[in-house]
């Protein structure tokens, strides 16, 4: 139950963190993802399941607060959940390099799919320059804060799994 609200705490405030402060440090017009940074992490730390959860709700808060058409961020961050908690096997602690590949896939593909329903649907075609403009920036800029945030993530999940082998190795907490 620990993990749980933990965890919607962690949405909560990476949400808050991306639509407040992020949105006024804009890189070139740009601004990072961090709930596909929380989405990664959680997916490849914790599973499938996770992910797919972890997802859903960060998408849901998307669609909730700035979408026109409702789900569709859930359903695209419930899936990038999903797949990158297919990844949990080749978790290792502290490892950075896998999270920020992960990340960047991620990105890229979430970006390319965004560009697909957002603009080729309508007829506009300048991929190169949206990919030049927004897609490579918006990766870098999510990526290099991949660093900060994943540690803090890797933090919190280290935290949370030494509590829980902690109550499960109590004499009072056994059933």
């Amino acid at each position: 139950m620990r993990r749980k609200i933990v965890t919607l705490l962690v949405i909560l405030a990476t949400f808050l963190l991306q639509s407040t402060l992020m949105q006024a440090l804009p890189i070139s017009y740009v601004t990072p993802n961090l709930l596909l940074i929380l989405t990664v992490s959680f997916g490849f730390m914790h599973g499938k399941r996770t992910g797919l959860w972890v997802g859903f709700l960060c998408g849901l808060s998307i669609d909730l607060f700035y979408s026109n058409l409702f789900g569709f961020y859930a359903l695209v961050y419930m899936y990038i959940g999903y797949l990158n908690g297919l990844l949990y096997k080749v978790f290792f602690d502290e490892d950075i390099k896998v999270p920020m590949i992960l990340v960047a896939v991620s990105d890229l593909g979430y970006n390319l799919l965004f560009y697909v329903i957002q603009f080729a649907f309508r007829m506009r075609f300048d991929f190169g320059a949206y990919f030049q403009h927004t897609i490579l920036p918006e990766m870098v800029y999510t990526v290099l804060l991949t660093i900060i945030f994943y540690r803090i993530y890797f933090f919190i999940n280290k935290k949370l799994v030494a509590d829980e082998l902690e109550g499960q190795q109590s004499p009072w907490l056994r059933k």
